[in-house]
């Protein structure tokens, strides 16, 4: 039997994962929005390696340079908040099912931009499938749609709170909701859809979370917040993107996944097969990793100082359109435990993780310390400012918006 194709950007570990792998047919044409983002890319890639024909990415940031130039991918330079080209996106003939990975995500877009892309761009991609017959939507979600502040320690979906909330801890955080709720909402045996949300995804090419705060540790500014005895569980790109790739094969009438959400993690690959692990001494390893020092021997900032600290960083960011990393939200979510008991998607999804948690997380190390430390060196710090890829994308998305608009 002949070895899948393999995307060219991809890691040892992603290459041996797509070869040996027994995997599901895919639908042999796809979309994915947001396809040029870090799991968009992974999931676009991805989608080709299992056999689909045709996969067009739509997205409002070009792909990037090394984005994988095969015949089957489409790269679509496109905004969702655009009815017009999200209709002619979605007007592609036999399109199998539909991967809304598009959002402006984490605390650093300005607050409209939130509601046009992840509520509003939501609805324009509900409207135009079912106008062309595309029965088929795979919701990228996020659990911060449920995060209160409270300790989110090893719940399943059911047992977390319910949508809507009655507050929600940020903007993002509130507009998937709003998005994952017309998602929900529009689902019947004809239109079948379904939400999947990962946990603290990572990988090779991660362009959020670990650059963001290895630009902290490597200005020698980031300290444990806490006791940094919280618990949390982590997601590997590949084992997201097999999440959502699977969903898929559960929409048929009468699913048990029909409307729901549903949380896909690393599972009991994590240390001691649990399905958690200790954040800040998992962090470590990283930072060690980068060369910097290790966040044990340093001070610890107290949660109740970081809060104080916060509470100003957020009402100077309100006054003078500054970006601060430190804000009330990241100080709640990097001190609160956060992991889940993930029995609902292998039960409905038939999920299970590709890819083993010590493998993935020391392969990314190396990633990182060989691809992405020898042109960022040191950062702005933990309190002002962002990685530089982050704030590229803001840019991108908040102009195209604002054209749109």
């Amino acid at each position: 039997m002949p070895e899948p194709p393999i995307a060219p950007p991809s890691s040892n570990l992603q290459r041996k994962t797509t070869i040996n792998g027994k995997y599901a047919p895919v639908p042999p044409v796809c979309i994915v929005t947001g396809g040029t983002g870090f799991v968009g890319c992974r999931l676009v890639e991805m989608l080709v390696e299992r056999g689909a024909k045709k996969v067009i990415s739509f997205d409002v940031v070009p792909p990037p340079p090394d984005a994988w130039k095969h015949p089957n991918i489409e790269w679509r330079v496109g905004d969702i908040t655009d009815k017009k080209a999200v209709d002619e996106l979605l007007s592609t003939p036999q399109v199998g099912c539909v991967w809304h990975n598009a959002a402006a995500v984490g605390p650093y877009h300005p607050r409209d931009l939130y509601f046009k892309v992840n509520y509003e761009g939501t609805l324009n991609i509900i409207d135009s499938a079912k106008k062309h017959g595309i029965n088929k939507i795979v919701f990228s979600s996020s659990p911060s749609t449920r995060f209160t502040g409270e300790d989110v320690d090893g719940l399943t979906e059911d047992e977390m709170p319910k949508l809507p909330l009655g507050r929600y801890m940020q903007t993002y955080a509130e507009t998937k909701a709003l998005g994952e709720m017309a998602i929900s909402n529009a689902c019947t045996n004809e239109f079948m859809t379904v939400a999947v949300a990962p946990h603290q995804v990572y990988g090779p090419r991660d362009n959020l979370f670990l650059p963001n705060l290895m630009e902290a540790a490597l200005s020698g500014k980031l300290r444990i917040f806490g006791s940094g005895e919280n618990r949390i569980c982590f997601t590997h790109v590949d084992n997201y993107c097999h999440g959502l790739i699977i969903a898929e094969k559960a929409l048929y009438p009468n699913s048990p996944a029909l409307g729901k959400f549903y949380i896909v993690t690393d599972g009991t690959t994590h240390p001691e097969g649990n399905q958690y692990l200790n954040f800040w001494r998992i962090l470590d390893e990283a930072v060690i990793g980068m060369g910097a020092k290790s966040l044990w021997s340093k001070a610890h900032l107290p949660k109740g100082l970081l809060l104080v600290v916060a509470f100003f960083c957020d009402l100077m960011g309100k006054m003078f359109g500054v970006t601060f990393k430190l804000n009330t939200f990241s100080v709640i979510v990097l001190t609160m435990h956060r992991w889940f008991d993930i029995s609902a998607a292998e039960k409905d999804l038939g999920f299970k993780p590709i890819i083993d948690f010590r493998e993935g997380w020391d392969e990314t190390i190396v990633w990182f310390r060989e691809n992405w430390l020898p042109t960022n060196g040191v950062g702005k710090g933990m309190l002002a400012g962002i990685a530089k890829s982050t704030q590229a994308k803001i840019d991108i998305q908040d102009k195209s918006a604002k054209m749109v608009g």
